[in-house]
C-alpha cells in the first residue's frame, strides 16, 4: 500500500484478517457499576460498562490498521451478560476478528473477571467510515 489510502479491495492496512485478537483489562470502579439492586447488594459491574469495554477493545485493535481520516463505528452489539462481578475486580475483554467484508468487520467477544469466570459473550460488528464524509453527511 506504500503510504497511500487503501484501495477498493483493501480497506485496512495489511494484516487485518480473521483470527487476529486483542485483549484489554480494566479494574472496575464505582462509575462502572449499578446500585439500583438495593442497599444490601454491593455495586456490580454494569452491562453498559461491559459493552463499552468490548467497544474500546475492538477500537484499539482496528486503530492499528486504519488510515488517517478513517475510524470505525459500532453497527451491532449482541452480548449476553452471564454473571455478576463486584466493583473493584478486574475484567478482561477478548475480541477476535471473525469476518471481514469490505468496510464491515465482525468480532466474537468474551469478557472474564479476575477469578476466571466468563461474565459476557457474544458478537460485535463495526464499520469503517471516512470521518470527513461522515461529518458532512450527519454532522
Amino acid at each position: 500500500m506504500a503510504g497511500g489510502r487503501a484501495g477498493e479491495g483493501e480497506r485496512l492496512k495489511s494484516g487485518f484478517a480473521p483470527g487476529i485478537v486483542e485483549e484489554m483489562t480494566v479494574t472496575t470502579t464505582p462509575p462502572m457499576g449499578t446500585t439500583h439492586l438495593g442497599p444490601s447488594v454491593p455495586p456490580m459491574y454494569s452491562t453498559p460498562s461491559m459493552i463499552q469495554l468490548i467497544e474500546d477493545t475492538c477500537i484499539r485493535l482496528i486503530d492499528a490498521y486504519v488510515e488517517p481520516g478513517e475510524q470505525s463505528v459500532g453497527t451491532r452489539v449482541d452480548v449476553q451478560h452471564l454473571a455478576p462481578t463486584t466493583i473493584g475486580k478486574s475484567v478482561t475483554a477478548r475480541v477476535e476478528v471473525r469476518e471481514v467484508k469490505g468496510r464491515r468487520y465482525a468480532f466474537n467477544v468474551e469478557v472474564h473477571n479476575e477469578d476466571g469466570v466468563k461474565i459476557g459473550e457474544g458478537a460485535h460488528d463495526r464499520a469503517l467510515i471516512d470521518i470527513a464524509r461522515f461529518a458532512a453527511t450527519y454532522g
